[in-house]
Order: C-alpha cells, then structure tokens, then sequence
C-alpha cells in the first residue's frame, strides 16, 4: 500500500480512538496510543512493521516541535520569578530515580555494577510529549505546570549527562587498566556534544528572532518558523548530536529575544495537531507488547523504582526549596511518562556495551508499553488533585 494510505489510517484511528477516550475522561494522549497498538503490528497489523519504521520523519519532526515548545519556557524573566527551585527540583527528580533503580538493581536484584549505574542514569529522562499533550487538551494553568514545564526541558539534559557518565563507568569497570583516561574522555565529549547542540540551537533561534521581525504575513512567518525548526533538527542530527537540545535552545532564543515572542512561538500551533496525532498513534504502533514477556522481574522492578524515585526526588526536591505545597505533592506524578530519550539511550547503550545492551533495551522497550499507556492518566489526575484542570474540562 502507499504510504498515504497507511499515514490516513493512523489518523482517522487516533482520531476516533480519542473519542472513545474521552467518554471513559481519559486524555486523548492515551487515546491515541490504543489505536496505534490496535492497529499496529502486535496486535490487527493493519499497519506492518515496515511502514512503522518508515515514518521516522513524523517522530522526528513532532519531537522537534515540542522541544520548541518547551524551550519556549525557558524565559528568563519568567524562571527569575521562580528562583534556583527550578534546577534543584530538576537535579532532585532526576537523581531520585537514577539513584532509586541503581540501589534498586544492586540491593534487591542483585545485578552487576555497571548493569545497574547504567540502568540507573536512563530513569532519570522523562518524555515530556505525552505529559504537555495533557496540559494543552485541559488548558491546565497553575503554578505546577508553570513549575514542570521548565523541569522537564532540563530532565532529558540531566539524564544525558547522567548517561554518558555511567557508560563511562561501565566501559572502565570492564577494561582493565585507562579507566580513567575512558571515563574522561567520556565527559569531554558529552560536555562538547551539549555545548554543540546548544549553541546550534542558538544561532538558528537568533536568525529566526532577527528575521521574524521583517515578516508581515503569517503565512511567512509559519512557513519560516517552520524551516528553522526541521533546519536545526537536520542539523543536529548531521552533526550526531542532541536534536532535542538544539530545538530547545531555539525556542528559548525566541522566548528572550523577541518582544512579541507568543507571535512567533504559538504560530507553529496550527500545524502541529495532525503531527501529534500521527506522532502518538505510530508511537503506540510501534510498541512490541511480546517484549513485555522478556522483562521479567527485573522490568516489574524498574517500573516501580523508577516512580518511587521520581515521587521522592521532587517532593525533596520541592520541600528544600520551600516551594507551594502544590508542587510537592503533585509535580512527582507528572513526571511517570517515559519513551522517546529513554530508548535512545537504550539503543546507544546496545552499541556502547554489547555484554548488556540488550537486556538493558528489553527492559526500557518493556517499561514504555506500561508508562506511555498509564502516564498520561495518571498526569491528568494529579493536575487535577492540584485544580490546575478548569472544571468545565474534566
């Protein structure tokens, strides 16, 4: 079939399922990844595996635009209001869980060192897609949204650095002798990696604030909005470094440097909702629910540690910077999704430490089934414990 065909079948699938979704209050985020394990390979296979992979572009593509989004965030003036609290919570969610699924793997399943830092520094990332789909769907508004935004755009740099030290670690602890100089080398060329992904996202967002000035019609200005954001994806990903960092560093550019900036940030909203749709439904496509038969105790424990870690680390993190009582009973629950950055990191483990990338990948593949399906739901339910969720939208 053509890949037209297969692209209108996973929108008038995801866009009926969030119907059904919706009559159970349920977001339509995990209405749209039902119908994509409904129709997908594992389960009617009206979408083979094939056409799955073929539609990398549009998860690349929906990514970017939510990195933009939440870089957007990151407004200086707005995140001084909200003081240091930001990047304490942000370091104590993030260590919570890596810190929790280590001790965790060491202490109760008694796996290998390196197995565990390793496994440790993945549950630290957070996906932020499914979570601000939530928040757009409710119009959620109140301090902890204001509050989790500008946390999970920082969560994926914090897991990536984590990450690279820990596969550092791991490639000293099974060498013998240059550990040192490994894990070095390590972070030398994570650190470079962000500062290239980062001052790429600045110089595309410095353009796009300069030229989007000039631009009288909207048209133009989606149209060039547009174009610096897959630029800067296409770039990123040539250079072979963080496309989500970059497209962050883009939106933040903008939401500084342009004095109408909600112009210029809001502009690629019309665009965006078909890409999400099909972004989330091939997300739930592409799900191997087989893979949940491979986890086995080990996932069940990452699962959980994982959460505990991450109610604990804000709530801390939250307590010890005095932030409103809000935010440190409900952020914890916002941050359960977990997909895209966790993969990615499970698929660059695979490569960098052969002896246990794959377990690690099962584990990772076998989580995000259970957290890309629970996560929206249980993110719907603490902003509306913390009555962000306006009332006429349940």
């Amino acid at each position: 079939m053509h890949s037209l065909y297969y692209i209108a079948v996973v929108l008038f699938a995801g866009i009926l399922m969030a119907r059904v979704a919706r009559r159970f209050r349920l977001p339509n985020v995990t209405g749209y990844i039902l119908a994509g394990v409904a129709i997908g390979p594992s389960f009617l296979g009206f979408i083979p595996q094939e056409a799955v992979s073929s539609f990398n572009i549009i998860s690349e593509a929906a990514l970017g635009f939510i990195a933009y989004s939440i870089g957007s965030e990151f407004n200086f003036k707005h995140l001084k209001k909200l003081g240091p609290s930001i990047l304490l919570i942000t370091l104590a969610e993030a260590l919570g869980a890596a810190l929790a699924v280590t001790a965790a793997m060491i202490l109760v399943f008694r796996q290998p060192l390196a197995f565990s830092l390793v496994l440790g520094s993945i549950a630290a990332a957070t996906a932020p897609a499914a979570t601000i789909m939530v928040i757009r769907q409710y119009n959620a508004r109140g301090i902890v949204v204001d509050t989790l935004l500008p946390v999970v755009a920082m969560d994926d740099a914090v897991a990536i650095m984590a990450f690279g030290i820990a596969v550092g670690i791991a490639q000293s602890l099974s060498l013998a002798g240059g550990g040192e100089l490994s894990l070095l080398r390590v972070a030398g060329t994570l650190l470079l990696e962000i500062l290239i992904a980062v001052g790429l996202g600045f110089c595309v967002g410095l353009g796009l604030s300069i030229i989007s000035g000039r631009l009288k019609g909207q048209d133009s200005l989606l149209s060039f909005s547009i174009a610096c954001i897959f630029l800067t994806i296409g770039l990123a990903s040539a250079l072979d470094v963080s496309t989500l960092l970059s497209a962050m560093a883009v939106g933040a550019t903008v939401s500084n440097l342009v004095y109408h900036r909600d112009r210029v940030l809001s502009i690629v909203d019309r665009v965006t909702p078909p890409i999400f749709v099909g972004f989330f439904t091939l997300s739930g496509a592409d799900l191997k629910l087989s893979v949940l038969q491979k986890v086995g105790w080990i996932g069940i424990g990452y699962v959980v540690f994982r959460v505990i870690g991450k109610l604990l680390g804000s709530y801390v993190g939250a307590r010890c910077t005095k932030a409103p009582a809000a935010v440190q009973k409900y952020l914890g629950l916002t941050l359960v999704p977990q997909a895209g950055v966790a993969i990615g990191l499970s698929l660059l483990a695979e490569k960098s430490l052969p002896g246990m990338g794959i377990a690690l990948r099962n584990i990772i593949l076998g989580s995000t089934v259970i957290y890309e399906l629970i996560g929206p739901v249980v993110a719907k339910q603490a902003l509306l414990m913390a009555g962000e969720i306006p009332t006429e939208n349940p």
